[in-house]
């Protein structure tokens, strides 16, 4: 049994093969995925797609590649949609600099507020990084996300920054990057971060894992991640999938039965 924790079924990506690429998931093993939605259009298709399907949840958030389009309205609105039964998280939130859409002192702001949202529901954030990794350390630890937990989604940084993470009650998510042929950061984390902090996604349409890099993603593949870490730690994919299932009913806060 495998869980994809972090997947964008509401991409545009899959419009025409959404239930087809879902039931491909079901019959790989996947049971279980959390649909990030971080817009206007995405947010409300995320908690769609979850509704439709028992072993399938929500997240709402705001991306900081969009920061400045952000109102207080929106804010009030994702406030609104966590208190849905299928909405487990708050996310994807954070810092993005490779894109320049949004100015940095914009995207901080907007990561503050869902922090802080986040904290007063008392539910777990979900962390998009791109070349921000120390900004992101210092906003989560001067805003004491700790409180809350997270996950660092995608983690593509060293195992130098893991401590830090760990530290602030967060786990470590690995992705298609840990399968590149090229990729060593990603290798050294998978085989160092604690079993008890690790899960596995595939942030499906993106980053699809070795043999299909360049392809669509889609969540059947998160079992291509779960047997490379498997092979990374001298493990089987059985015990992967174990694990980094309970690690995220746990995070989630999903309740045993939903199994």
């Amino acid at each position: 049994m495998l869980f994809d924790t972090h997947v964008h079924l509401n991409a545009d990506q899959f419009l025409e093969d959404r239930e087809e690429t879902i039931e491909r998931a079901f019959d790989t093993g996947v049971k279980h995925m959390v649909v990030v939605g971080f817009d206007r259009k995405t947010i409300p298709l995320a908690i769609e797609i979850a509704e439709q399907h028992e072993t399938i949840y929500a997240a709402v958030g705001w991306h900081p590649v969009d920061a400045i389009d952000m109102t207080d309205e929106d804010l009030n609105w994702i406030e609104e949609l966590t208190s849905h039964p299928k909405v487990v998280a708050i996310g994807e939130m954070g810092l993005d600099y490779h894109w320049d859409k949004s100015p940095k002192d914009v995207q901080k702001d907007v990561f503050r507020k869902q922090i802080r949202l986040a904290k007063k529901l008392q539910m777990p954030i979900i962390i998009h990084n791109r070349e921000a990794t120390a900004d992101i350390i210092e906003v989560l630890q001067e805003e004491d996300a700790k409180e809350v937990g997270g996950i660092m989604h995608c983690y593509n940084d060293s195992v130098d920054y893991l401590q830090a993470c760990l530290e602030m009650n967060f786990y470590i998510s690995l992705g298609g990057p840990v399968t590149f042929k090229n990729a060593t950061m990603p290798k050294e984390v998978a085989a160092q971060v604690p079993l008890d902090r690790l899960l596995i996604e595939t942030d499906a349409p993106f980053l699809a894992p070795h043999p299909n890099r360049g392809k669509r993603n889609e969540p059947a593949y998160v079992k291509l991640v779960a047997e490379k870490i498997a092979g990374l730690r001298g493990t089987t994919l059985e015990e992967i999938g174990e694990i980094t299932t309970k690690n995220a009913m746990r995070f989630f806060g999903i309740q045993a039965e939903d199994l």
